[in-house]
This record gives structure tokens, sequence and C-alpha cells, in this order.
């Protein structure tokens, strides 16, 4: 399959389909390494060849499962003076934003992605809803959508309650299952931390995934991901 330019190996069945679970299918980029990444099946185009038997992959690697009480937590820290613009290296930055009309009432979010391969922007009506699992709801689309979990990610909202919630400990008397899915897909990413930004104030791309968001509740629709080419 090719996967955003790269040719990839992904998992299927005897016809080709795809074998997605929950809307992710593993893949490799390299036969010969037990390294398994989970791609969006949406993200997957055919590329025309063979399909190949099991064997043609080594051994998967497989991480051993926390203990109940060790999963794995996001970091968090003062995003500092000068939020980021551009992503260096492997890195991948996140500007994620959530946005409702009413509280509860329409809802939809934001979500900014830097990184080597370029940007991308996702805007989403979610429904009825609050700002709150809008907010939520950014940073899990957001984790979700990081193909390879081994590059470093950073995640900038201004939404303290979902920075409380998902790396500070708080407990969550609402949104229960919202948070625990949230906080299994940033348990996925090898190196994560979540950043405060000041909403409204002027942070360039914090203000870009708020317009994204408000932009999914004037017009209760959904644009999907889509690249941005900046002249």
């Amino acid at each position: 399959m090719i996967l955003r330019g790269s040719r990839v190996l992904a998992r299927c069945d005897e016809s080709g389909a795809l074998s997605a679970e929950g809307g992710r299918v593993e893949i490799r980029y390299d036969p010969k390494r037990g390294k398994a990444y989970q791609a969006a099946a949406r993200n997957l185009e055919p590329a025309g060849e063979a399909i190949f038997p099991d064997d043609h992959c080594v051994a998967a690697d497989r991480a051993t499962p926390a203990a109940p009480g060790k999963r794995k937590k996001a970091k968090t820290a003062s995003a500092g003076k000068s939020p980021p613009t551009t992503a260096d290296g492997d890195e991948i930055v996140v500007y994620a934003d959530g946005a409702c009309s009413g509280n509860p009432g329409p809802a939809g979010l934001g979500v900014v992605v830097l990184s080597r391969e370029g940007r991308r922007e996702l805007s989403e009506y979610l429904g009825q809803g609050t700002n709150n699992i809008a907010e939520l709801t950014a940073i899990l689309r957001a984790a979700e959508s990081v193909e390879d979990p081994s590059r470093p990610v950073r995640i900038y909202t201004d939404s303290n309650y979902a920075i409380g919630v998902l790396a500070r400990g708080w407990k969550a008397k609402a949104n229960v299952e919202l948070v625990a899915r949230t906080r299994d897909a940033l348990a996925r990413l090898e190196d994560v931390e979540l950043f405060h930004v000041p909403g409204h104030a002027g942070v360039l791309l914090n203000e870009r995934a708020d317009d994204l968001a408000v932009l999914a509740v004037d017009h209760r629709a959904s644009s999907g991901w889509r690249e941005v080419v900046l002249s």
C-alpha cells in the first residue's frame, strides 16, 4: 500500500481487503524488522502489488502491557514564551482546540498538525456536546492521527481541564469514557507532552485551531483531514 507517499506493507486477508480493527491497520515499513505500526485504513492507497504471506515479515515486537495503575501518562509542561510554528526533525507539533455554541450546544473541533511531511488541518462537527467534550476530542483526534508512535509529539491546547484530566491526575467526574479513550490514545505514543497556551491571546496556530473549530460549528460540517500548502 501507499501511506502518505511511502510504500508500506499492510495487513490484509487472502482477498487483499485490509484487516482493520477500529479503523486502524497494522503496517510495516521494513519486513525484516519487527517494528509494527498502526495506520488509519482511510489513509492507505493500493499500490497494485502482490499479497505476501505472514512469514514475509519477521514477527512483530510486542510491548509488554502495563500493569493496572501503571499506564504511561502524558507529560505536561509550560509552553514558554514562543509556542512553535514549525516542527524540528522527527517531532510532530499539534495545536488542538474545541468550540461550543451554548455549552451544551452544537460543538466542533479544530486541529493543526505540523511535521516534516508538511501541515495538515482538521475541522470536525461533533453535534450536540460541551466545550470540554470538544477540547478532549480534539486531542483524541490528534493522538489518533500519529502513524508512528515512536516520534516525539508535542500537543498545545488552551484547555486546563483537558490537561488536568489527561496528565495531572484529575479525576474525571464527567466524560469518563472519552477521557479514558484519550488517555489510551496518548499512552500509545512513546514520547508525548501536553503544553498549555493561553486562549484568544494571539498564539497563531492556536487561533487557527479555534477558527477551524468555530467553522465546524457555524457550518455544522466536517472537512476531514486535509493537507495545507503554504505560499
